[in-house]
């Protein structure tokens, strides 16, 4: 038996940032400020596809604070997504399983998040049982607290996962229109495009009937499991109204990869509760759609590894959905 394919860059080191002693002096005079206390080491995050500084900050007191800050005039994109996600951990349950926010900062032409710091790891691939579990068992608690949603939050005018599929996920659709290339697929999918541009069709009208929120980007590289085994969910910049079975079936993307049961693990949670039959086939189209077309077209701002990641997203996505259809 082959061995489950793995990402090409692990997860844990998939980033590419600038260290603390490349932020400007008077930057980290600011931080230190705030933190009331010199910043005495600096545990850069491995994880994600961003540029931007994030790191795990300890003080000369002993306090630790995680941070992320990026240049205003240089990562505009990534100045709004940190102020977004500010306000969205500012107003989520607090007894969700999210890093609490403590403040944000603008100086020397950089905006800055703190906010607590987790003591985890990303989950070790392929998944170990016991992380995964944790992980479902800590989604589940999410997709409750999300399922009516606290006003404050909806106030915020968050999107809608129905209009964001109409404008942007769908990708099949696009490359049948020969405006986006056909990205490289087995030659076994070369003839299920109009399948595959019908499956995609449908995401939107299911996660139009969602009322309530979701992480909406919902990836193992957005997971820390702490000290004590449990689940943290971070980078919560995505948050929309959609149906919680699609944060789910981007999360077991990865337990798929490594020749875990994903469809019974899909079936099995709460998060699945009302979910039309089709659901999971109509999300693994739509990602592997957006993740196979945006693997060309990455932004120069994003770590280098980021189309290596998406074409495996996109590769197992569309693998997935193949072995449920009976493609190959």
């Amino acid at each position: 038996m082959s061995p489950p394919p793995l990402p090409p860059v692990p997860y844990h080191a998939s980033a590419q940032r600038p260290s603390w002693s490349a932020l400007p002096a008077a930057l980290r005079v600011a931080v230190a400020d705030r933190l009331g206390a010199p910043v005495v080491t600096a545990r850069v995050a491995g994880a994600g596809f961003t540029r931007g500084f994030a790191a795990v900050l300890g003080t000369a007191d002993g306090g630790r604070a995680f941070v992320k800050a990026a240049p205003v005039a240089e990562q505009p994109h990534l100045v709004d997504w940190y102020a977004r996600e500010a306000a969205i951990l500012d107003r989520l349950p607090v007894d969700l399983p999210a890093p609490r926010p403590r403040w944000t900062l603008a100086a020397s032409g950089w905006f800055v998040l703190c906010t607590d710091a987790v003591d985890g790891h990303t989950p070790h691939l392929p998944w170990a049982p016991a992380e995964l579990d944790a992980t479902l068992a800590g989604y589940a608690q999410v997709a409750a607290a999300l399922a009516d949603p606290p006003a404050e939050l909806t106030a915020l005018g968050l999107p809608h996962l129905a209009d964001l599929s109409r404008s942007d996920i769908l990708w099949w659709e696009e490359v049948v229109a020969g405006r986006e290339p056909t990205p490289p697929l087995p030659a076994p999918l070369l003839g299920r495009l109009p399948e595959l541009v019908e499956l995609e069709a449908l995401l939107p009208r299911y996660a139009a009937d969602a009322t309530g929120l979701i992480h909406g980007d919902l990836r193992v590289d957005n997971v820390l499991i702490g000290a004590d085994g449990r689940a943290w969910f971070c980078d919560w910049t995505w948050v929309c109204a959609g149906p919680a079975w699609f944060d789910l079936a981007g999360l077991l993307l990865t337990a798929y990869a490594s020749g875990l049961d994903a469809d019974r693990l899909f079936a099995a949670h709460p998060a699945t509760i009302g979910a039309p039959p089709d659901a999971l086939d109509a999300t693994l189209a739509a990602l592997a759609g957006y993740y196979l077309t945006g693997a060309a077209a990455a932004p120069p701002t994003a770590s280098p590894h980021l189309p290596a990641h998406q074409r495996f997203s996109g590769e197992q996505s569309l693998d997935w959905l193949a072995r449920r259809r009976g493609w190959r």
